[in-house]
């Protein structure tokens, strides 16, 4: 897969992640963690979904291929996603369906990028 594929995929999951976070977050919060939201807890999901949604726009690639920045974006924000829903899971406070599979999808879209992130970083610095 090309950076240029796997960036449209990962900005197209956040996108949508956004989208469901902002419309319906404490179904979100339900199938993900297992639990309710407060309602201060969906005016915070509302404001990640916000987040979310900004980033699969700002990392969607051009005609040409995925920036840099994005490839490095959409690698850190992975990275860190899998391993703290990872943690939240292995804690044992959440147990819901999907927290596993997001857990995976985070880490494998996390070392899809690994490479291109290090080697256009690599590459901007020659």
């Amino acid at each position: 897969m090309n950076t240029r594929t796997l960036a449209r995929l990962s900005a197209a999951i956040e996108a949508a992640t956004g989208v469901a976070l902002i419309a319906v977050p404490d179904l979100v919060a339900r199938l993900l963690l297992g639990v309710g939201l407060s309602s201060s807890g969906i005016a915070v999901g509302r404001i990640a979904g916000f987040g979310l949604f900004s980033l699969g726009l700002a990392c969607w690639p051009t005609a040409d291929d995925a920036t840099p920045s994005a490839v490095r974006a959409l690698f850190a924000y992975n990275l860190l996603a899998g391993l703290y829903l990872g943690y939240l899971r292995v804690s044992g406070e959440f147990v819901a369906f999907l927290l596993w599979p997001a857990c995976a999808l985070h880490v494998l879209l996390a070392l899809l990028f690994a490479r291109p992130a290090y080697s256009k970083a690599r590459a901007n610095k020659q």
